[in-house]
């Protein structure tokens, strides 16, 4: 299977000129076999670097592509930050030209973030199904403890070799069922933010995206036995939602309220005293229930009229005693230019019918759970090492995370 990025680009319905930055991704059994055939193909030439960790470097059927020179990380807390990103940029020759990453999520942030520091290209070697961004132009980093996505650059090139990422430790791939079942409530939150401000929104995109989720809720029971096909729809389902953000410019198809509570739990912050070790989608996957079980509530109220209230941001107080002196600075910058200014009472109670109707093509939170049963994903807080006692302050507050517009932050002017 072969996504082209010449079928993608160009002029769309939406009234935009998109443009996808990686010309193919190829998914299918042995296409690092062809490395060499690839980016001969794509013109892709000069001195390479391949980055691994311990374990991407020793994966199961992995045929490493040839490079000048290969940097090998301690798998041992190594995430996408300033301390990889350090360690990259010493050991790199200076004459380097182009750079692979072989691995998963914190591999490839590291990577691309890399390749854009030093204006050169790289190409993408994913050894495990486990996120969507490895076809993404910005690096999903921590950056002095705070969660942001700081200048990337998109890969040339996928290869994606289903017979290495099969192989991967099971609980990889179910971290990336997580990932792609986050977007319902996703899609749900950019189509709430059109109809309640005519935010830009792009049909095209939207389904891409839900294509994305439906190959992924239809094969994810295959998906725990290892078989190729389920793999490989995973894989595709990954990588088409990493296009679709690539066609936006932006995270927004593919990222909302899920993956602020996912953020919020990776930040840290002083108040909720929680260190979790969960992978990115496993935390995306609990966050998608909760968030599921909220919104139902919501949609219940058949009028917001009586609840409805102005729009007001977290006092400055309170931000503090919940992140701490080192998080919260960095919290009321990203809200600077809030995204909520000009939404009134009105707006939303005029909006809440088409809202209600949104909601509705969420699964509930027992139908995601019921999921996450069967499949043997991770589909409660403690599963993920965070207290249930944090729930109200993980809801509460997560919308603060990212300056966008959810239904999570909309719910601050919902006095129920």
């Amino acid at each position: 299977m072969i996504l082209d990025s010449r079928k993608l680009n160009g002029p769309c319905a939406c009234g935009r000129n998109h443009v996808m930055n990686t010309r193919a991704a190829v998914i299918e059994e042995g296409c690092l076999e062809k490395f060499e055939t690839y980016l001969e193909e794509y013109g892709i030439t000069g001195k390479r670097a391949a980055v691994y960790d311990e374990n991407t470097y020793h994966a199961k059927n992995l045929v490493r592509p040839k490079a000048e020179q290969e940097i090998v990380l301690n798998p041992e807390n190594l995430h996408a930050n300033e301390l990889a990103t350090g360690a990259v940029l010493e050991k790199l020759d200076p004459d380097v030209k182009l750079l692979i990453a072989v691995g998963s999520g914190t591999i490839h942030d590291t990577t691309r973030y890399c390749a854009n520091k030093l204006g050169i290209p790289f190409i993408a070697c994913p050894t495990a199904a486990s996120v969507d961004g490895f076809c993404s132009t910005v690096s999903a980093m921590t950056w002095g403890g705070y969660k942001k996505t700081l200048p990337g650059v998109a890969p040339d090139i996928v290869l994606a070799d289903v017979s290495v990422i099969k192989e991967a430790p099971l609980y990889l791939a179910l971290s990336g069922v997580g990932d792609i079942l986050g977007k319902y409530t996703a899609l749900a939150d950019w189509k709430i933010a059109h109809a309640l401000t005519g935010e830009f929104f792009c049909p095209t995109i939207e389904g891409m995206t839900r294509d994305a989720v439906k190959a992924v809720y239809e094969c994810c029971e295959k998906v725990g036995e290892r078989d190729s096909h389920a793999m490989e729809q995973l894989t595709y389902a990954l990588l088409l939602s990493g296009l679709a953000m690539q066609l936006m410019g932006n995270s927004r198809p593919a990222s909302g309220a899920e993956h602020h509570i996912s953020h919020l739990i990776e930040m840290e912050p002083e108040a909720l005293g929680v260190h979790s070790h969960a992978l990115h989608g496993e935390k995306v996957g609990v966050g998608t229930a909760l968030v599921s079980g909220v919104y139902h509530e919501l949609a219940a109220i058949s009028d917001l009229s009586p609840y409805v209230k102005p729009y007001a941001f977290y006092p400055k107080d309170d931000l503090y005693r919940f992140y701490g002196e080192r998080l919260a600075p960095a919290v009321l910058e990203e809200n600077q230019n809030d995204c909520m200014n000009g939404v009134t009472p009105e707006m939303l109670a005029a909006a809440w019918p088409k809202i209600r109707e949104i909601i509705k093509e969420i699964p509930t939170k027992d139908e995601l759970l019921s999921l996450y049963e069967k499949i043997g994903a991770k589909k409660s807080l403690s599963d993920i090492e965070v207290p249930d006692a944090a729930l109200s302050e993980l809801l509460h507050y997560s919308p603060s995370v990212r300056n966008r517009m959810t239904l999570m932050r909309i719910r601050l002017m919902i006095g129920k």
